[in-house]
């Protein structure tokens, strides 16, 4: 029961930070049904420049809000310069856009900040789990962190766009951009907008796994988009609340596989949630849009 317990709450912290990733990737594909396989690299890049502030002295919450703002920018950047160019041609284009971002991002990380060096992010809360009961359980301060800031991220962006201006005038341009166009609202900076929140929930994802992650490089992310695309599948890629809901599902999944069974089957475990949920049910738990025959 105790493992059942600790595997339960390192699930929960870890699906949370799945989410974040999902919640990027969800973000841009209902503003502009793309999907960003730089998001990974992405959120990597912002956790660096987080990390290159603590390196000249700053503090640990002025280096995490210069990685989420420094995400937000990037986000903006990426959409304006290379998305834009391409939102008229075929799906296909995008997609090579994103991937070719993705190795060019991580590229420059290694330039500028080295492959071979030992380099940590520093946590600003112990890792170290509560005493619970004489025990000690697997879900510590950093994990009440974790929670804390992706579900006040969550609740923000919930808020964000269901009950206010801006939120709905966001919505229609995802859905309905030509009558949002008609009704005054300026399309592409909305746009603009979602891939810059976007980024930053991820941006976000990266400086919570950075800590865990020893030594750091370019390519830790990477395990983190194959995990937040499963959740974000499994959740629906048009729900937010989806994102959320398919984290918790593949970070639980993922540490029960990993304790009662092996490791080794912690990724397949997820890749079978996703490949059945392809199957059964192809929009996704929460998603609202009905799958298009052909």
């Amino acid at each position: 029961m105790h493992q059942f317990v600790n595997y339960s709450l390192n699930g929960i912290s870890v699906g949370l930070v799945y989410a974040a990733v999902a919640l990027a990737l969800v973000l841009i594909w209902r503003a502009t049904r793309i999907l960003n396989f730089a998001a990974g690299a992405m959120a990597m890049f912002s956790a660096y420049l987080g990390l290159s502030l603590i390196d000249r002295g700053a503090n640990y919450w002025v280096a995490f809000g210069a990685a989420v703002l420094g995400g937000f920018v990037l986000g903006a950047v990426v959409e304006r310069l290379l998305i834009r160019q391409v939102e008229d041609k075929p799906p296909i284009n995008a997609v090579i856009v994103t991937l070719g971002l993705f190795v060019l991002l991580e590229a420059l990380a290694g330039m500028i900040w080295g492959n071979s060096r030992s380099r940590s992010f520093p946590a600003h809360f112990s890792g170290k789990g509560y005493k619970v009961g004489g025990r000690f359980v697997a879900f510590g301060p950093f994990d009440t962190f974790i929670v804390v800031a992706v579900g006040i991220t969550m609740a923000g962006l919930l808020v964000l766009f269901r009950f206010t201006s801006l939120g709905l005038k966001m919505r229609a341009s995802a859905f309905e951009p030509m009558v949002a166009r008609l009704q005054g609202v300026r399309v592409s900076r909305m746009l603009t907008l979602g891939w810059a929140l976007a980024t930053a929930a991820g941006a976000l994802a990266g400086v919570l796994i950075a800590p865990q992650v020893l030594p750091l490089s370019p390519n830790f992310m990477d395990d983190a988009l194959v995990y937040g695309f499963a959740a974000a599948v499994l959740g629906g890629l048009d729900s937010p609340t989806g994102a959320l809901i398919g984290g918790l599902v593949i970070g639980l999944t993922r540490k029960y596989v990993g304790g009662y069974l092996s490791p080794t089957y912690e990724v397949e475990g997820a890749l079978a949630i996703l490949i059945v949920t392809l199957v059964l049910r192809p929009q996704g738990l929460f998603s609202r849009v009905a799958p298009r025959r052909v």
